[in-house]
């Protein structure tokens, strides 16, 4: 283990301390519970895994102490890893499982739901194998939640998830990419929209089953949204964006990719919420705090049937938008016929060069 100079300086100190105060460590259990959780901050998961069976001293003291927990490098039998740990790691509030391949089963799932009620983010991200039976369990064990990552499962239901949301009311952030069958209007008007209300980033990208029905029940239902995803649901059409607009005032990046039912209404609404909901966005941008106002991004690749007019009014209304080389937040790949649309600092760029006087030939 290699540690910076900051932190071998507070280890230093933690054994200052406990020279001053007279503390001898003649045995591993000897070591302070603090000191000892200290240490474990500064080394891997696997070397954390390790550790907790040193002793029943040092078992306890992660089992009480240990509150984030990545097993993502586990690329072989994690299902069992899971199963043993979640008994011993009772007060882990978050916990990330994402696989390169499928491995974690409902039991799993079972076992962290039934030990780790204090769990508030939970990444199970492409666990092929986990059904409505781990929905359920979490929903019961784990009503704490703010942060689920579900994003490539594939197996669970709408009816799942509607128990899920009934339950798990103190969700903020929620991925759902891929998850075509759980994710339809029903679950986005009746579960999500009705019970979510604190909800602000939410990723439904590909769940192409999805209507205006179902974004505008959502839009009415989660006001606080900052960040939506809608990329690939090509249902949907100007009705869900002006929805968003009206509603959903503290949007901050939308994703529209390969939307192609969007055309310029949808943008112009998106710039007149701009100018209404935030009046005073221009003398912001001049303090430069433009980043606290409005949309941050914006993806339309693919929506061909854009006008560079319409485009140009949204990032006109929102400066916090980029066309410039390296901070792309408008996103427009694919769209040949809106090479014409430019950010703020462009325009500026262009009008300060053209201030400059020109020496006389």
């Amino acid at each position: 283990m290699v540690m910076g100079g900051e932190a071998s300086m507070e280890l230093d100190q933690c054994f200052q301390k406990m020279k001053m105060e007279g503390i001898s460590i003649k045995e591993w259990r000897d070591i302070p519970v603090e000191l000892l959780m200290r240490i474990l901050s500064l080394v891997d998961d696997r070397n954390v895994i390790v550790a907790s069976g040193v002793c029943c001293g040092w078992r306890d003291a992660f089992s009480f102490g240990l509150t984030r927990l990545r097993l993502s490098w586990c690329n072989n039998n994690m299902n069992s890893l899971v199963l043993s740990l979640a008994p011993k790691f009772v007060k882990l509030q978050t916990l990330i499982l994402r696989q390169d391949k499928p491995q974690l089963e409902d039991n799993a799932v079972e076992a962290i739901a039934n030990h780790c009620h204090e769990l508030q983010e939970l990444d199970l991200s492409k666990s092929l194998k986990i059904t409505d039976r781990s929905l359920y369990a979490l929903a019961h064990g784990c009503p704490d939640l703010t942060k689920l990552n579900l994003s490539g499962c594939t197996s669970f239901s709408d009816t799942a998830i509607a128990y899920l949301t009934r339950l798990c009311r103190k969700l903020k952030v929620l991925n759902l990419c891929g998850c075509v069958k759980a994710v339809t209007d029903n679950a986005l008007e009746v579960n999500i929209g009705n019970n979510c209300n604190q909800m602000q980033s939410l990723n439904l990208g590909w769940c192409e089953n999805i209507s205006d029905d179902g974004v505008m029940n959502l839009a009415y239902g989660c006001p606080d949204l900052r960040t939506l995803d809608l990329c690939g649901c090509v249902l949907i059409t100007d009705e869900s964006v002006v929805a968003l607009a009206d509603w959903c005032v503290h949007l901050r990046s939308l994703g529209l990719y390969y939307c192609r039912n969007i055309t310029d209404r949808a943008m112009y609404s998106l710039a007149q919420s701009g100018v209404k909901n935030k009046p005073g966005s221009w003398k912001s941008v001049k303090k430069g705090k433009y980043d606290e106002e409005g949309l941050r991004s914006l993806n339309i690749s693919q929506c061909t049937a854009l006008t560079p007019s319409a485009v140009q009014a949204v990032c006109d209304s929102f400066p916090a938008l980029h066309t410039c080389s390296g901070r792309h937040s408008l996103v427009m790949s694919g769209c040949l016929n809106l090479t014409t649309v430019h950010c703020a600092c462009i325009l500026q760029a262009h009008r300060a060069h053209n201030a400059v006087p020109h020496p006389a030939h």
